[in-house]
């Protein structure tokens, strides 16, 4: 016998709600999420229920990938440019800990592509670095606050990049765990660093996906599911995004995310 769509909806809304009484909301820490399902508006939606839009600048397509779906094509020299001021007056600028994930798929053109960067203002100093080095390494790096402003906690360079296919890049850190920074490549670790100091907050330059601040290092090929939080990752919980998706992954949901989860529900009817 087949169950209505409205009923399947509510009895997956109800186990969210009994899964949430007893399970960690894996919602914590997010700070953006863009699963590039659309640009409406010039924009990119945040999924994360922030509302940091990405604002598209030059020509980044939403094209259709027999794996992944509904993806997001980066021409030469286009990005996403985040509104820093807001997440910083918010409070949201990571810290303590600090990961970047996202799937790519990167063109062969011997160049340096930038996921994520940020850059601050008033040290003038680059502070994150996510990037497909496709002549080198992937690499993944974070600096400090004070007392020492501007110092590289760690810097990661493993790997050998893949080009033409996607690859799941995740740049992990918590200044508490030992290793405190891990970058995996579809789930491997590639590189381990340590390191205990807070990463630097101020986004005062800028923050954007697919491009340096500088309008250098582009990235150049597909992405999907790029994000950032605030909080380290370990081996299952990235095998879990691999497999599940981050979707599959954030099921689990806080009681104030529950009109996002069946917004998400009712599109999938």
């Amino acid at each position: 016998m087949k169950i209505p769509i409205t009923i399947n909806l509510a009895l997956m809304l109800i186990s969210g709600f009994a899964q949430n009484l007893t399970g960690e909301d894996q919602h914590k820490g997010l700070v953006f999420y863009y699963d590039y399902s659309e640009v409406s508006e010039g924009k990119v939606s945040d999924k994360s229920g922030n509302g940091y839009d990405g604002a598209v600048h030059g020509n980044i397509k939403i094209v259709m990938d027999p794996v992944h779906g509904q993806v997001a094509k980066f021409a030469q020299g286009s990005y996403l440019e985040l509104d820093h001021a807001k997440i910083k007056a918010d409070g949201n600028i990571p810290t303590k800990a600090f990961s970047v994930l996202a799937w790519v798929n990167v063109k062969n053109n011997g160049a340096h592509h930038e996921i994520f960067n940020a850059r601050g203002l008033e040290l003038e100093t680059w502070l994150v670095h996510s990037e497909v080095r496709v002549d080198d390494v992937y690499r993944w790096i974070l600096r400090a606050v004070g007392p020492a402003p501007g110092k590289t906690i760690f810097e990661i360079r493993g790997g050998k990049p893949k080009t033409g296919k996607w690859v799941h890049y995740a740049g992990t850190y918590d200044r508490h765990r030992k290793p405190s920074a891990i970058l995996y490549i579809d789930g491997v670790v590639v590189g381990t660093a340590s390191g205990n100091l807070r990463v630097c907050r101020d986004w005062g330059l800028g923050a954007r996906v697919g491009i340096n601040v500088n309008d250098s290092r582009p990235f150049v090929g597909m992405m999907d599911e790029i994000s950032v939080w605030e909080r380290g990752f370990n081996r299952q919980e990235v095998q879990k995004i691999i497999e599940k998706g981050l979707d599959g992954f954030l099921v689990v949901s806080p009681f104030g995310k529950l009109a996002i989860v069946w917004a998400k529900l009712k599109s999938k009817k």
